[in-house]
């Protein structure tokens, strides 16, 4: 949220799945901080779990946890990174890859600050 690089300074951000454990009335915060370091032109790649629900998970790879993800709608990660100033340049949804993943449709969305 508060991220220890200079103003401007990053061409790109790829955050894959970065934002499953922000709380939503924090996500305008973060995508702030993206728009903040990144430099002009500078790109960000956010690829995110699909949903509206939380999911509490209490055993991860053999350890307990005590953890919620965060599932978002594209509509509503798109809106916000415009509001924190970036342009979003493009929205791709996928589902699942069988027996491989969690069973939740993914989305990525590719935004650029201007």
């Amino acid at each position: 949220m508060s991220l220890d690089i200079a103003d401007g300074t990053l061409a790109g951000i790829a955050a894959f799945y970065a934002i499953v454990n922000i709380p939503r009335q924090s996500l305008a915060l973060a995508f702030r901080e993206f728009r903040r370091v990144l430099r002009p032109e500078g790109l960000l790649l956010l690829a995110f779990h699909m949903g509206e629900e939380i999911i509490r998970e209490e055993e991860l790879w053999g350890q307990k946890i005590s953890m919620d993800f965060l599932l978002f709608q594209p509509s509503e990660i798109k809106a916000g990174l415009e509001a924190a100033g970036l342009t979003v340049e493009e929205v791709v949804e996928r589902e699942p890859y069988p027996d491989v993943e969690y069973p939740s449709r993914r989305a990525y969305i590719f935004a650029r600050k201007p």
